[in-house]
């Protein structure tokens, strides 16, 4: 049977199991468009290449499936940098297909030729040029074995025009073997029963969970071992939905926004548990004073990110549902004794940091970005899947949104891309058709990527935008009161559409909020509506994220108000 390239990955594509494709079309991938028409594979055609790559990340979080984007040469490809940066960095699976030109001009400056894989090849999990049509579907199938095991991440291929248009008789590829990828799923059972002896020992534990409980989709096992051993969590930004935020052993977000009582827990516990995370600066402040008194036990699939930059006193290297498994069912063959007594001292203690210094504000005449936040909360239940693009109302949703489920919560942690939420809202929407998807944005953020309300209107997508509108880029400016002396450079955003009637012009609603009596009626409106809306809230225009702690400083150290 004779098939040309782009034939080839339709037929992979469908033994992989694709659905949608996020895409933008130009002239080296004429042929593969063609014959994806003559598919039912869904495309979605984005504005913009950049938005491809976040819509695949929304989807590929809120679906757990790999997402799939296809973008053209040159100018189409760099475009998708930034998405992939993004997607690397928060461990999302996903495989973006670029075009190129053909494989005789590469290397000639021809007309948009780029070096995408060489470019590419800092954020990628790994990259690949297409050389000959007989070696794509065996690339194809790596490649999603690639991006979904392991620790996940982006993979990328680069099809030349003359790959995807010559046809060759197909052969189908043989059983995928990757010699020198192998990664680890099961621990060392010796290292686990070492975690056994300390969490027996600990008087003040707590677990630190991040964003691989999620993707290993161990929140169930995370629960467990939380009730079974009365050790309250604490997460990354990338775990919020991984333990129940509403649970009595929900310490809230650790780090530079995080509780005061997650931080001093930090501080003070003798045996942190940490699972599936990273560490990085905005956890963990200065390192050499982060949890000082504890000994650490750090699951991760991946072994490059265990004492990257935290000594560990237990490393474990498996994958993060499985290895929980295992811990829960060791500590079931354990006497622990009365945990709940054993903790109490420790349980008052942040207890009584709870309640001095909880999270707090004070609703005036002024809309409150965390009131509006909140109200979304009550009026949603807590079902509805948040998006955020980055900055203060990232940090307000993570603060005032209680994730009790996994997968629930999509933001752009690691690269902290402005522009994220909406395309990933499109991608979360299209993943879970049935489900309330808002976009939790600031009026700054929301106009990196606002062009692609297009894109959710032309698709009939529901999606809810919610602008947390203070007529600043709002956490810089927050910067530069506290540490510059209120000199707001370059932070003023008075200029901003309206908003409203920007909706409107894109065939949306849109609807605006001046007043806190107003806030609730506008959610109610605009939740409700099965159209594309924006909702604008004028927001008290200095209101700072606290707590905070000062880049540098001990997380114990925050910046309360």
């Amino acid at each position: 049977m004779k098939l040309t390239g782009a034939q080839i990955l339709m037929k992979m594509l469908k033994e992989e199991g694709v659905d949608t494709i996020f895409g933008f079309p130009g002239g080296v991938v004429i042929d593969i468009y063609d014959e994806l028409a003559k598919t039912d594979i869904r495309h979605i055609l984005v504005r913009h290449e950049q938005a491809a790559v976040h819509a695949a990340d929304g989807y590929a979080r809120a679906s757990g499936k790999v997402g799939v984007c296809l973008v053209t040469s040159g100018p189409g490809a760099t475009n998708t940098v930034t998405g992939i940066a993004s997607a690397y960095m928060d461990s999302i699976p996903i495989v973006i297909f670029t075009g190129q030109v053909p494989t005789h001009l590469i290397g000639n400056d021809a007309f948009q030729e780029v070096d995408i894989v060489g470019i590419t090849r800092p954020c990628t999990k790994h990259n690949y040029l297409v050389k000959r049509t007989e070696d794509l579907a065996r690339i194809v199938k790596e490649a999603f074995i690639i991006a979904a095991s392991g620790r996940p991440g982006p993979v990328l291929i680069d099809l030349p025009k003359d790959v995807s248009s010559t046809a060759i008789t197909y052969k189908a590829p043989q059983k995928i073997e990757l010699k020198s990828y192998k990664p680890t799923y099961s621990p060392n059972m010796n290292q686990l029963q070492k975690a056994v002896k300390l969490i027996k020992n600990a008087k003040k534990p707590i677990i630190f969970a991040g964003g691989g409980v999620v993707l290993s989709r161990g929140s169930k096992e995370l629960t467990e071992l939380a009730h079974k051993t009365q050790a309250p969590v604490t997460c990354s930004l990338m775990g919020l939905g991984a333990f129940p935020g509403t649970d009595p052993l929900w310490l809230g977000m650790i780090g530079m926004h995080g509780t005061y009582r997650a931080n001093m827990c930090s501080g003070d516990c003798d045996l942190m548990i940490a699972v599936g995370v990273r560490f990085d600066d905005r956890v963990t402040g200065k390192t050499d004073t982060f949890a000082p008194n504890a000994k650490i036990v750090h699951i991760d699939i991946d072994p490059t990110s265990i004492r990257k930059n935290i000594p560990v006193a237990v490393p474990v290297v498996g994958d993060c549902k499985t290895t929980l498994g295992l811990l829960n069912k060791l500590l079931d063959k354990e006497d622990l004794g009365d945990l709940k007594k054993k903790r109490k001292t420790w349980l008052d203690q942040i207890e009584k940091w709870k309640s001095t210094t909880p999270l707090a504000y004070k609703q005036k005449n002024i809309i409150k970005p965390q009131y509006v936040v909140e109200k979304l909360y009550e009026l949603t239940k807590g079902n509805a899947i948040i998006t955020t693009e980055v900055g203060q109302n990232q940090m307000w949703a993570a603060q005032y949104y209680h994730f009790n489920k996994p997968n629930h919560f999509i933001t752009s942690g690691g690269l902290g891309v402005m522009g994220f939420g909406l395309p990933a809202a499109i991608g979360a929407q299209l993943a879970c058709p049935k489900k309330l998807v808002v976009d939790i944005a600031g009026d700054g953020s929301i106009q990196m990527n606002i062009q692609e309300m297009a894109t959710a209107k032309q698709y009939g997508l529901p999606v809810k935008i919610v602008i947390l509108n203070n007529q600043y880029l709002g956490m810089v400016r927050q910067w530069q009161e506290l540490f510059y002396d209120k000199r707001y450079t370059a932070t003023g955003m008075e200029h901003a559409p309206d908003f409203v009637k920007l909706a409107e012009a894109y065939g949306a609603l849109g609807l605006r909020a001046t007043k806190p009596e107003e806030v609730e009626p506008v959610l109610i409106k605009g939740l409700s509506s099965p159209r594309t809306v924006i909702m604008d809230f004028a927001v008290e225009r200095e209101e700072c994220v606290y707590p905070m702690v000062p880049a540098g400083a001990p997380i114990t150290e925050m910046l309360l108000a």
